[in-house]
């Protein structure tokens, strides 16, 4: 027998300049963005493109590995559950919404696709609300705009 839930997650189109920290000041992100020579301005220009994914629990996205998602239940476990009080706090938060609302409108994590790999970029505890609970989350699924402003010669 299955259990189906009436609960519900719409996912809104982010902000990038409310996620500005997870580029210039998340420590564990760094070295993906040195790696893949991802500047900030980048990942503006190709924002307004990017669209909605469908993110099954998982560390691809079809074929494309997502670094730093901490899709399996352990990870979650180290990551999430164990985490300090702050962190868990907002998960919390959410989790207590969404079951006395039944629903909520959150807006979709970020994945950043670059050079045959994806990044998330910010939208972790939203993933495991969702995950948690049995759903397919959505994430913006942005890939930076490595051409603007760059002269290219023949």
């Amino acid at each position: 027998m299955l259990s189906n839930s009436a609960l519900t997650i719409r996912w809104l189109q982010p902000d990038l300049q409310e996620e500005r920290w997870e580029y210039f000041n998340h420590p564990a992100k760094q070295e993906w963005y040195q790696r893949h020579s991802v500047a900030w301005e980048e990942i503006e220009s190709g924002f307004a493109a990017g669209s909605f994914v469908p993110y099954p629990r998982s560390a691809v996205i079809g074929d494309i590995p997502i670094a730093l998602s901490y899709s399996s239940y352990e990870e979650y476990l180290t990551w999430l559950a164990k985490a300090k009080r702050g962190y868990r706090k907002s998960y919390s938060k959410m989790e207590d919404a969404l079951q006395c609302n039944g629903s909520l409108n959150l807006k979709a994590p970020i994945i950043l696709f670059c050079g045959g790999e994806g990044l998330l970029f910010s939208g972790y505890r939203r993933l495991c609300l969702a995950w948690n609970y049995g759903m397919i989350p959505y994430v913006w699924l942005v890939f930076p705009d490595k051409n603007k402003g760059r002269v290219t010669t023949s």
